[in-house]
């Protein structure tokens, strides 16, 4: 069984597709997936609560409140319960919805909180299906990461011909499963990330540190995590430390503690991606107390921290890779390529802020990759996670996980 043990929510919208629905149910649960169904309303009209209740095994989530009991039901537990989102069919008015933060059904409620992939299969008529504002909200999904299965060309309910017919059920099967085995690639191996800004005292309520928010290694990390990785995530002080499922967080705050973690990890993982501004100097004379301010000029003795990478560099061994981050403001393909050769990486991602979009606390970056071997591939400025799946593709192509 090619799903053993995956977690799916089967969400069902109002179309006349949604009887096709109860056949793909059938072949995940029979593929041993465990598939929650999730419905709209509107799609109760078109196939029974009841039949996909006993083809999935599970009780048909549709209200909020469940009226037997009163209870809630949880979307959020949902969202984090599940491996994969799958939405068939995804009618036009579901999707326009989800495009623009609209939930006013527990079906897109479930979509806002989903911390996993979403998968949608739309299903409409031709002149939907080609309208300006329904091309709009899938690229605008396209873009936040929804995969989309195209619909084929074919007789639609309408008795006109064209494309917005959902595509073949078996065919969807496929994508399921090809996407669960995509996932499977880097299974067993063990990586770690540092992300983030680490902090380097003064006294007891002062310190040096920079405009990292994490968020580049935090996309790395899950990207890594949805390919089979066992992934250490070793984070700076980003505040509040985020929930991700199946990676397991190392907080620390100064550039020693993160040195010595990274050092400890890398002896035993395969390999590991540096995201992480790191602080070049630490304070020489750090006080527990808080300095008083006076008129007097304070001058501060910094002294260089430990190099995290150009370590792991030296220790790494044939059958281990390292990759790092450069964040530049000039020079910035040179210096790239200097701290590639000497750090011993197998490639650098080199981002500058002369980018716009690009670069610190931003939701998007623009990169170029050099590569150990002289290759040098350029990216147009992308939403981070839409990085962390080049960067992880580039990993893939790597000579130790072929």
């Amino acid at each position: 069984m090619q799903l053993a043990g995956k977690h799916i929510i089967l969400g069902i919208t109002g179309s006349i597709a949604a009887f096709k629905a109860a056949t793909l149910c059938r072949l995940l649960v029979k593929q041993g997936a465990t598939v929650k169904v999730v419905m709209t309303p509107l799609a109760t009209q078109f196939i029974t609560p009841v039949t996909m209740a006993v083809l999935s095994k599970n009780s048909v989530l549709i209200d909020f409140f469940k009226h037997d009991d009163g209870n809630w039901n949880n979307h959020v537990e949902l969202g984090v319960w599940a491996d994969l989102f799958v939405i068939v069919p995804a009618s036009a008015n579901t999707i326009a919805k989800m495009a623009n933060g609209i939930c006013d059904n527990l079906l897109l409620t479930t979509y806002l909180s989903a911390r996993c992939p979403v998968m949608l299969a739309p299903a409409m008529d031709f002149d939907m299906y080609k309208h300006p504002a329904t091309i709009e909200n899938i690229k605008k999904l396209k873009s936040l990461g929804s995969i989309f299965i195209e619909p084929e060309e074919g007789e639609l309910a309408s008795g006109l011909i064209g494309k917005g017919r959902l595509a073949e059920i078996e065919f969807i099967e496929q994508e399921i499963v090809r996407f669960f085995d995509a996932r499977k690639k880097l299974t067993g191996k063990k990586i770690i990330v540092t992300a983030g800004p680490t902090y380097e005292p003064i006294d007891a309520v002062r310190f040096i540190g920079n405009y990292s928010s994490g968020k580049m290694g935090i996309e790395i990390a899950k990207e890594l995590c949805n390919h089979g990785a066992q992934v250490k995530l070793i984070l700076g002080p980003v505040g509040e430390i985020p929930e991700l499922k199946n990676i397991e967080i190392i907080p620390v705050k100064t550039a020693q503690e993160m040195y010595d973690t990274a050092t400890k990890e890398f002896t035993n993982c395969d390999g590991a991606i540096l995201t992480a501004a790191v602080a070049d100097y630490t304070i020489k004379e750090k006080t527990d107390k808080k300095i008083k301010r006076t008129d007097n000029m304070l001058e501060l003795k910094l002294f260089p921290t430990k190099d995290i990478a150009a370590q792991l560099g030296k220790l790494k061994t044939s059958i281990q890779f390292l990759a790092g981050f450069a964040l530049e403001t000039d020079n910035e393909e040179a210096n790239a390529k200097q701290k590639l050769k000497t750090k011993n990486f197998d490639f650098i991602v080199l981002n500058s802020l002369k980018d716009k979009g690009s670069g610190f606390s931003c939701d998007t970056n623009k990169v170029t990759v050099f590569m150990a071997n002289g290759n040098k591939m350029e990216y147009p400025l992308k939403l981070k996670h839409e990085v962390a799946k080049d960067i992880v593709s580039i990993l893939l192509t790597y000579k130790t996980f072929h």
